[in-house]
């Protein structure tokens, strides 16, 4: 019988084995490290990109968008969409600024409740584009007014809601995008006053990333008397019981021009509202409401409207405005659009028509004096 071979070598070593390396999950984008977001709703005007500079001019962090007209159904489908170029550039600006969430809110025609085949069947449509446009820029949040009965019952809108929203979102990957149902003031038919009805929506839609975007001005409309620190902490407390404050994402932060249980939604400006200055410090800092987005939607009504209400926000949360560029402020652009918009259809803007009477008079008057003088 032969001898077994002594000291055989190995043909390689232990340490020299393939391993599978470890799979890192992605990492959480830059905004997302706790501090404090307030943003403001932005222009698309012009160059969709512009909207990250005008945010960040104004001394946002984050920011609300349109993605298209948001009172104007596309032509088609293709119409609504954004080119590769656009995105590309958008996504490499916002990440250079900084800036975050990027929260989209959808077009207001869209009706996902109507009992009407025809439009519920072109919100669907819609509602479809405005996820493939969020997803394109990257958005982190894409907000929808839950729709209104118009007729049919709330337990029959809610059951078309839900039923639209998972119509819409067929066939596409949602990644890191979430739908947030924004509660509403009571107007009309409209769903989502209640939180009631926002709960029974998500519990229908368990498939999708969901979650709520609050609005002062409208729990306030709806009857919650958020003006005292008790009518908050009731307010919060209902939140909590009904859809769970873990599942509100982003703050519509608007003082309301109508009063408490009034069911009509009209935004004013921080602190000059029906709410108060004092209300929003309690609710800025309010520590269940820590880590949420602070969007604005206020009203522009004068030259620096939209400055003043995010340095308010700042100043009630106790920090320093971020320092801030010379960057374009929100009633230029509104202007400047709706005098675009009377170029086109030849009529002018009620803010333009005193300037154009007084230029047209004084036309007027250096014509008469030159009639005059050719006279003598």
């Amino acid at each position: 019988m032969a001898e077994e071979p002594q000291n055989i070598v190995p043909a390689y070593e232990d340490e020299d084995e393939y391993r599978l390396e470890p799979t890192l999950p992605p990492a959480p984008p830059a905004w997302k490290d706790g501090s404090t977001r307030v943003g403001i709703h932005t222009s698309i005007a012009g160059d969709i990109a512009g909207a990250l500079d005008i945010a960040h001019g104004l001394g946002a962090n984050a920011l609300q968008i349109f993605s298209s007209s948001p009172r104007m159904w596309s032509r088609d489908r293709d119409s609504s969409r954004i080119q590769a170029a656009d995105a590309t550039r958008f996504r490499e600006r916002r990440e250079a600024l900084g800036l975050g969430p990027l929260v989209i809110h959808d077009n207001y025609l869209i009706n996902l409740g109507s009992p009407d085949r025809v439009l519920r069947a072109r919100s669907v449509q819609a509602f479809h584009g405005e996820l493939v446009r969020a997803l394109a820029l990257g958005a982190d949040f894409l907000v929808a007014h839950p729709g209104a009965c118009c007729g049919s019952s709330m337990q029959d809108a809610i059951s078309a809601i839900a039923d639209g929203l998972r119509q819409a979102a067929r066939g596409l990957k949602l990644d890191g995008l979430r739908i947030l149902l924004e509660n509403t003031a009571g107007q009309g038919s409209s769903v989502g006053s209640r939180f009631e009805e926002l709960r029974a929506i998500l519990d229908l839609c368990g498939d999708l990333p969901m979650g709520v975007c609050v609005d002062t001005a409208h729990i306030f409309a709806a009857g919650h008397d958020i003006r005292t620190a008790e009518g908050l902490e009731r307010a919060l407390q209902h939140v909590e019981t009904t859809i769970g404050l873990a599942n509100v994402y982003v703050i519509h932060t608007n003082d309301s021009k109508t009063p408490l249980a009034s069911r009509v939604d009209r935004h004013d400006h921080i602190g000059k509202g029906q709410i108060g200055l004092e209300a929003f410090g309690r609710i800025l800092n309010h520590p269940l409401l820590a880590g949420r987005a602070f969007i604005l939607e206020t009203p522009i009504d004068k030259p620096g409207d939209d400055r003043r209400n995010v340095a308010a926000l700042w100043k009630l949360l106790g920090k320093e405005v971020p320092k801030q560029r010379r960057g374009r402020d929100g009633f230029a652009i509104r202007h400047r659009v709706k005098g675009r918009a009377a170029r086109r259809t030849g009529r002018a803007h009620p803010s333009e028509r005193p300037r154009k009477a007084a230029r047209a008079k004084a036309a007027a008057r250096r014509a008469a004096l030159k009639s005059r003088r050719r006279g003598n």
